[in-house]
């Protein structure tokens, strides 16, 4: 079950929130939809065969319908910068 897959990574999927977060951002300043969906995403994204679009696509229709107004571009943009950190 991904609850547990997630639980089982938090520290590492935390801490890959937190390296691509903006320097003037910090992980308790994301709000906890926004940082449900990030972490449901990256522990798709790392521990699924999930390809990265789908979860990507996934959690930023997420973010639309139950975040912020500006979730959704929170969201892609972290998610985005883990992606293209990984393929480096």
């Amino acid at each position: 079950m991904q609850l547990f897959g997630i639980e089982k990574n938090q520290d590492e999927i935390q801490e890959l929130i937190k390296s691509n977060l903006k320097s003037n951002w910090k992980i308790d300043r994301i709000s906890k939809v926004n940082l449900s969906i990030l972490e449901l995403a990256i522990y798709e994204i790392k521990y699924t065969e999930i390809p990265f679009k789908v979860a990507i696509n996934e959690a930023v229709e997420l973010a639309k319908r139950y975040g912020e107004e500006n979730s959704k571009t929170f969201v892609n943009g972290i998610l985005a910068s883990i992606v293209k950190e990984a393929d480096e």
